[in-house]
């Protein structure tokens, strides 16, 4: 099982910037696909961003153009750098680690999660 620890959560205005990382245990990090996803009260988990073993990334159309997705295999992290923040971007957000590699959008694919990092922006 790969640890998950995610960090960088906290509040901030419309229009802001935050940048949320996640530290993952063990070695041979490089060949896991990696996910954000989020989760708002009342509403169920979605996909956020995910980036491959390739360094492929993938967005949910609310996003793109606004997130972007990085990973270093060096530090065993991956970040997700969040522009251009909106009230509607209020959630939990949940690092995943996936072992089939992939940037895949459905939470079903990974296979170990995060305890989550609060994301709150203010109108």
């Amino acid at each position: 099982q790969v640890q998950l620890v995610e960090s960088g959560g906290g509040l901030v205005q419309a229009g802001g910037s935050l940048r949320l990382s996640c530290a993952a245990s063990g070695r041979a990090f490089w060949i896991y696909g990696m996910g954000w996803f989020r989760q708002a009260p009342g509403k169920e988990r979605e996909f956020v961003a995910g980036i491959s073993r390739g360094a492929a990334t993938a967005y949910a159309d609310s996003v793109k153009g606004r997130f972007t997705i990085s990973r270093d295999n060096a530090k065993n992290t991956v970040n997700l750098q969040m522009n251009s923040l909106k009230p509607e971007d209020t959630a939990v957000y949940y690092c995943a680690v996936g072992r089939r590699g992939r940037a895949d959008s459905s939470p079903v694919t990974y296979d170990d999660w995060g305890q989550g990092t609060q994301v709150t922006v203010s109108s």
